[in-house]
């Protein structure tokens, strides 16, 4: 039985479903939160709303907690950062994966944020601007080189109309807001429902929604026959900016790593001001403009990234650019 209810676990943090749906019997996953909210836009937004404001408030919960005891160091990247202690290291870890790379609104919209955020916490690795992307479908992760060129091989016929499925297929995302855990910081939105397009877009243009686009990469991927072992079919569409790579920031002392209550406090209200911030200046407000990074119609500039190798941190090597519009 397919659901998008499973879970499964990185750095100590928990990729699950907390919108509120449970199973389908569908073939394909994504499938489940659509049936569940009838094909609707505004249902969608609003589980994935839910998602990730119930999951930032679980996040806070443990952030908090009077036996919080630090935050989750991913071992790979920590090694990658800290060549002097770790000369030689490389990340084995292959992946194949259909990335929608944010336009130049967002990525401004991105560096200043992070420029926030390292005011605070001034150690965090940031993902560099050239890098970023969204998962909007991943095919496998940690394997080998040469399995991965197998699996490419099995699906090349296929890439291309892939990656340029956004050009007819323009999925809009809005309400962009900072998404945490102990291992990182992401910026994250919620399908778009109508509220406030441009000029030149339909509000019925929303009826096709992001999560669509999912289902619809991952049927296509399937009719090639390969196994699509993604981690991400939760309703989640965020960019990953940030990643915690030492307790330095919460940490009591630099010699002593035990978290400062404190520190966690401050870093965590930070957090909200910035969503708050973002709220106001970039979210839809009765019908106004939305401000240049507020929304993101994925295929914008550029279409789809196939791409394979050591991606994890935002490497490996392009398989196929798509057409952007």
């Amino acid at each position: 039985m397919a659901s998008s209810s499973s879970s499964k676990i990185e750095n100590g943090n928990v990729f699950e479903d907390l919108s509120g749906i449970s199973g389908t019997s569908s073939e394909n996953p994504y499938n489940t939160l659509i049936e569940a909210c009838n094909d609707d836009p505004s249902s969608i937004q609003t589980r994935y709303g839910r998602h990730r404001e119930t999951r930032n408030a679980a996040q806070k919960t443990k952030f908090l907690a009077s036996d919080f005891s630090g935050m989750s160091i991913d071992p790979i990247l920590y090694k990658l950062v800290n060549p002097q202690t770790h000369p030689g290291f490389a990340d084995s870890r292959n992946c194949l994966v259909f990335w929608a790379r944010p336009p130049a609104p967002l990525k401004r919209l991105i560096a200043d944020l992070q420029r926030k955020l390292t005011a605070m916490a001034p150690n965090l690795w940031l993902m560099p601007i050239e890098r970023l992307h969204m998962t909007a479908l991943e095919i496998t992760f940690s394997l080998t080189a040469p399995e991965i060129d197998d699996i490419v091989a099995q699906m090349v016929s296929k890439i291309p109309q892939i990656t340029d499925y956004p050009y007819q297929h323009r999925a809009r995302l809005i309400k962009p807001m900072l998404s945490y855990d102990t291992a990182a910081i992401a910026l994250s939105f919620e399908p778009a429902a109508g509220e406030s397009p441009p000029k030149d877009r339909s509000p019925t243009a929303d009826i096709y929604t992001y999560h669509h686009l999912r289902r619809d990469l991952y049927g296509l991927s399937k009719e090639t026959g390969v196994d699509v072992a993604s981690r991400y079919v939760v309703p989640s569409s965020h960019l990953t900016i940030a990643r915690f790579v030492t307790q330095t920031d919460v940490a009591k002392a630099e010699d002593d790593h035990t978290p400062d209550p404190a520190k966690v406090q401050r870093l965590i209200a930070y957090i909200e001001e910035i969503n708050a911030d973002l709220r106001e200046q970039y979210w839809p407000h009765n019908g106004q403009d939305i401000k240049d990074g507020g929304q993101w119609i994925v295929g914008e500039g550029k279409g789809l990234d196939c791409r394979k190798g050591t991606l994890w941190y935002g490497g490996g090597e392009t398989v196929r650019l798509g057409k952007g519009f």
